[in-house]
């Protein structure tokens, strides 16, 4: 054997062992079940639906199934990471038949589905953090700065520009509207809306305010995220990621360009 197939082979050799050593993750972005209304989306009451009621819980209980059939090991949930004891705490009272489960997506989906699968829960949301600059403009709203600003959001020039997608969870279920939200040309849309609008906004012509802001608020808060999610112990090697779906547009992004996961399409299983 000569000395350049001797050198393909272990080439190849190592290539396969990294890639049999990438673990193996699956996103689903979710609407959250209990309509805080804290998105750039607002969802009326009369279009909200309760999912505690026996129909939703029929559905959610056949996608808990579905999504079980990944057999993850961790799920990293929607919640700070400071949280992780109290919900330590609830996930133990459940398993014991000691709670109920709340409307939110992470005990109706996450709770279910770690008690399927014996599975660990993982708290991985985070703060963006912002330059001190915007830190000193977002701290007095009553300057005009702050105002100028604040109107950048309500009255943009780029209003007609924005992705506006509209719920289809009344009318078709909540199955339906999960596997919507997880299509990658929606995904791809949705991460637009952050690139316009006060993304652009300026409080000195030329200066980067809009984009520094967001820079924090949103790309530097899903960096985060993933950092959290990296820290999710080795021997996790399968992961079920339940965040809202915006998130996905950068974290499915930051999966596929990382050598240490492979992530897996999650309509594949909910379909």
């Amino acid at each position: 054997m000569n000395k350049v197939t001797l050198f393909f082979i272990m080439a190849c050799i190592f290539y396969l062992k990294g890639y049999a050593q990438q673990t193996e993750v699956l996103t689903l972005g979710v609407f959250h079940f209990d309509f805080p209304n804290l998105d750039m989306q607002q969802i009326s009451e009369e279009d909200q639906i309760d999912v505690l009621s026996p129909v939703y819980q029929k559905e959610i209980e056949l996608i808990a199934n579905k999504l079980a059939k990944f057999r993850p090991d961790a799920i990293v949930i929607e919640h700070p990471v400071t949280g992780q004891p109290k919900v330590d705490n609830l996930f133990k009272a459940y398993l014991a038949g000691k709670h109920k489960l709340s409307k939110s997506e992470v005990q109706q989906l996450g709770f279910r589905i770690a008690k399927l699968c014996h599975a660990k829960i993982y708290c991985a949301d985070a703060r963006g953090t912002q330059t001190a600059r915007i830190e000193e403009l977002l701290e007095d709203d009553s300057t005009k700065q702050y105002q100028d600003f604040e109107e950048s959001f309500v009255h943009s020039p780029d209003s007609s520009l924005y992705f506006e997608d509209q719920p289809i969870f009344k009318q078709k279920g909540i199955l339906p509207q999960l596997i919507h939200l997880n299509d990658p040309e929606h995904i791809k849309k949705d991460l637009g809306n952050y690139l316009i609008g006060h993304f652009k906004y300026e409080s000195d012509k030329g200066d980067y305010t809009g984009t520094d802001f967001e820079s924090g608020r949103w790309f530097n808060r899903n960096l985060r995220i993933f950092r959290n999610i990296q820290r999710t112990p080795k021997s996790a090697r399968r992961i079920l990621v339940i965040f809202g779906a915006a998130h996905m547009n950068l974290l499915n992004y930051l999966f596929e360009c990382s050598p240490e996961y492979k992530l897996l399409d999650v309509n594949d299983y909910l379909k």
